[in-house]
C-alpha cells in the first residue's frame, strides 16, 4: 500500500485513513468498557461463585492490564517509527481480535488471565494511532483530530458497558465474540484502505531497546523543551480521571442511593456530553483560543466539576455539574497538539508510546489511591464528614495540572527530523 500523499487531492484518502484510526481507538475503548459489567461476573463464575475471591482477582486483572500498557506502548511506538505505522496497526488489530476469541473460550481463570495480558498488549496500539494522526495532520489542526480520537474513547465507554450488559444477559461470553468480529472487520477494512503515513526517509534507522523500554521512552520527554511538563499535565489528567470508574458507582449509591437504572442513565448523559465536546467543540475552540487556552479551560472545568461532584448533597445537584465537567475534555487534545509540535516526525511514535506508559502508570496506582481514600472517608464519615474526599483529591490534581500548564503550555515550532 502506498504512502499518503499530503496534497489536496489526497484528502479523501486521509479521511478514510483517519476513519480506520478512529475505529481502532473505538474498539480499544470498547474492549475496556466491555470488561466493566462482564469480566467481574465471569471471574466469579470461574472462581466457583466466591465474590471475595472474584474481587481480588478483578484488581489483579485491572492492574495487569495497565502494566501491559506501560510496558508495550513504548515498544509499539518505536517500532512504528522504525517500520511505519501501517504494519503495527494492522498486526495489533488482528491480535486484538484473536485475544477476544482467546478470552471467549478460556476454560479456566488462568487462561482468562493470559488472555487479559494479551489484550492489554495489543490494545496498546493507541500510541501508534496517535502517531499516525500526527503524521497526516498539519500542526495547527492536530488538537482537533486528537479531540476526535479522544471522543472515540468516550463513545467506547458509552457503547462498551451497554453492549456488554445486553449481550452478557444472553450469554456471558457472547460480548467477547461480538468484539472479536467487529475488530476483525476493522482489521480487514484497514488492510484494504489504510496507506502508510510515515515515508521511509523519515523513519528511524534502527530500533533501540534502550529507548523502547518504558523508562527509556520517558527519557524522550526530557530531550525537548517543555515536553516533560506537558506530559506531566497529561499524566495528572489521566490519574484524576481514574476516580470515576473506581468510586463513582460506590459513591453515588452510598450517598444518593441511586438505582442501577439511574446509574445507567447517568453514564449515558455524561458520555454523550463528553462526545459532543470532544468531537464537535474542540476544533472551533482551538481555532478561536489556541491549544494553550484549551488546556487551561480543561483544567478549570475539571477542577470545578470535581469540586461540585464532591460537594453535591443530592443526586440532582450532582448531575448539574456534568455540563461543566464535560469541558475537561478540552485538556488532552490541547496537550497532545502542543506535545506533537515539539518532536520531529520520526519520534512521534516514541512520544505517543511515552504518553501511553504514563497512562499505564496512572492505571496501576490510581485504583489504590482513590479506592483507599474513598474507603477511609466512608469509615470515618461520622467524624470527618467528607464523603467526597476521593473526588476532591482528583479535583486537586486538576489544580496542579493548571499550574503546570500555565507555565509550560505554549505553542512551539515543530523541529526537523532527528538524526538516526
Amino acid at each position: 500500500m502506498s504512502e499518503i500523499d499530503m496534497t489536496v487531492g489526497a484528502r479523501p484518502r486521509r479521511r478514510a485513513a483517519f476513519g480506520f484510526i478512529f475505529a481502532s481507538a473505538l474498539m480499544n475503548s470498547i474492549s475496556f468498557g466491555l470488561m466493566i459489567p462482564i469480566l467481574p461476573n465471569l471471574i466469579r463464575q470461574l472462581t466457583g461463585g466466591d465474590t471475595a475471591a472474584a474481587s481480588d482477582w478483578n484488581v489483579v486483572f485491572a492492574t495487569t492490564w495497565g502494566l501491559m500498557q506501560f510496558i508495550v506502548g513504548p515498544i509499539l511506538g518505536m517500532l512504528s517509527d522504525r517500520v511505519g505505522r501501517r504494519p503495527i496497526l494492522l498486526i495489533s488489530n488482528f491480535g486484538l481480535a484473536v485475544d477476544f476469541l482467546f478470552m471467549a473460550f478460556a476454560p479456566t481463570l488462568w487462561w482468562l488471565y493470559v488472555g487479559r495480558i494479551l489484550n492489554g498488549m495489543t490494545a496498546a496500539s493507541f500510541s501508534t494511532g496517535g502517531a499516525y494522526v500526527a503524521d497526516i495532520t498539519p500542526p495547527e489542526h492536530r488538537a482537533k483530530n486528537f479531540g476526535m480520537l479522544t471522543s472515540a474513547f468516550s463513545m467506547g465507554f458509552l457503547v462498551g458497558p451497554t453492549l456488554g450488559g445486553f449481550l452478557g444477559d444472553i450469554n456471558i461470553r457472547l460480548p467477547f465474540l461480538v468484539a472479536a468480529g467487529l475488530t476483525a472487520l476493522n482489521w480487514f477494512y484497514g488492510l484494504l484502505i489504510l496507506p502508510e503515513s510515515l515515508p521511509a526517509e523519515r523513519r528511524l534507522a534502527r530500533f533501540e531497546w534502550a529507548r523502547a523500554n518504558p523508562l527509556g521512552s520517558l527519557r524522550l520527554l526530557q530531550s525537548h523543551p517543555g515536553l516533560l511538563s506537558l506530559a506531566g499535565v497529561g499524566f495528572l489528567f489521566q490519574l484524576a480521571q481514574i476516580v470515576l470508574p473506581q468510586v463513582f458507582v460506590l459513591y453515588t449509591t452510598w450517598r444518593y442511593h441511586w438505582s442501577m437504572s439511574v446509574l445507567g442513565l447517568t453514564f449515558l448523559i455524561t458520555g454523550v456530553m463528553g462526545v459532543i465536546v470532544q468531537m464537535f467543540l474542540v476544533g472551533p475552540a482551538v481555532a478561536r483560543f489556541g491549544e494553550r487556552r484549551l488546556v487551561l479551560i480543561g483544567c478549570v472545568a475539571g477542577a470545578l466539576g470535581f469540586a461540585w461532584y464532591g460537594t453535591a448533597s443530592t443526586g440532582w445537584a450532582y448531575l448539574m455539574a456534568a455540563p461543566i465537567f464535560a469541558f475537561s475534555g478540552f485538556l488532552m487534545p490541547g496537550v497532545q497538539g502542543l506535545m506533537s509540535q515539539r518532536v520531529p516526525p520520526n519520534q512521534q511514535g516514541q512520544l505517543q508510546g511515552a504518553n501511553q506508559s504514563l497512562q499505564g502508570i496512572a492505571g496501576i496506582i490510581g485504583p489504590s489511591i482513590f479506592g483507599l481514600t474513598f474507603a477511609f472517608s466512608v469509615r470515618h464519615n461520622s467524624t470527618l464528614h467528607l464523603p467526597g474526599l476521593a473526588i476532591y483529591l482528583a479535583g486537586g490534581l486538576f489544580v496542579l495540572a493548571f499550574l503546570l500548564a500555565w507555565g509550560f503550555a505554549h505553542p512551539h515550532r515543530a523541529p526537523t527530523p532527528a538524526a538516526a
